[in-house]
């Protein structure tokens, strides 16, 4: 399989085709994808909102500066990272990694203990950066996904992180990065564009 080909093939899609809809085993796969995401310690300290619904789009479309791409995607994919480690988010962790992995759940106190110390007197501030960083990570997951199953996305940092918070009512999670997918209109002259990217010999340092 030569991922380039995909790499290649996708791109920032700007105008969707509003009338074509992700089928729902497409979407178990992408939802997969994210979900098998690496995070650090493999906590996943983030939610992800997939949004359908037409009504929902379109406010959260306002404060998104009136993007199309927000309406007329197949789905909206939230990516909310939590800004802060609760204790209960270790002591979950660690019993499901006790069941999955059939590790006595003693034998994991050491380290349930040792994360609590490193992440919960990590600043809130360093938290929310460090947990949003992560969501990037899935991100990727999601398009490269996407690009493999001929499915356009286009990520975008472009909304007011604060009003998505109030629209979702998120507590202690911040809205990071969204993510719209669905497939191109055929008016959507980006995807005749050529892919401009740096020469491999301007962006690698073999040592």
């Amino acid at each position: 399989m030569d991922l380039t080909k995909f790499y290649n093939w996708r791109y920032a899609t700007k105008k969707f085709d509003s009338s074509k809809n992700i089928s729902k085993k497409e979407m178990e796969i992408l939802k997969e994808s994210i979900r098998l995401s690496p995070t650090s310690y493999g906590l996943q300290l983030f939610k992800v909102f997939i949004i359908e619904d037409e009504n929902l789009k379109s406010k959260l479309k306002k404060v998104s500066y009136n993007q199309s791409q927000i309406s007329d995607s197949s789905a909206l994919f939230v990516f909310c990272n939590f800004t802060k480690v609760k204790e209960s988010d270790i002591n979950d962790f660690i019993k499901l990694k006790s069941s999955i992995q059939g590790i006595e759940l003693s034998t994991l106190n050491k380290y349930g203990d040792f994360l609590k110390s490193t992440l919960l007197n990590k600043p809130e501030n360093e938290t929310a950066v460090w947990t949003a960083n992560q969501v990037y990570i899935a991100l990727g997951n999601l398009m490269t996904s996407c690009a493999a199953l001929k499915i356009d996305s286009c990520p975008i940092e472009g909304f007011q992180s604060e009003k998505y918070n109030t629209i979702l009512g998120l507590k202690n999670m911040n809205s990071a990065v969204i993510a719209a997918v669905g497939y191109r209109s055929s008016e959507d002259e980006s995807q005749n564009e050529n892919k401009v990217r740096k020469k491999s010999n301007s962006l690698f340092y073999h040592i």
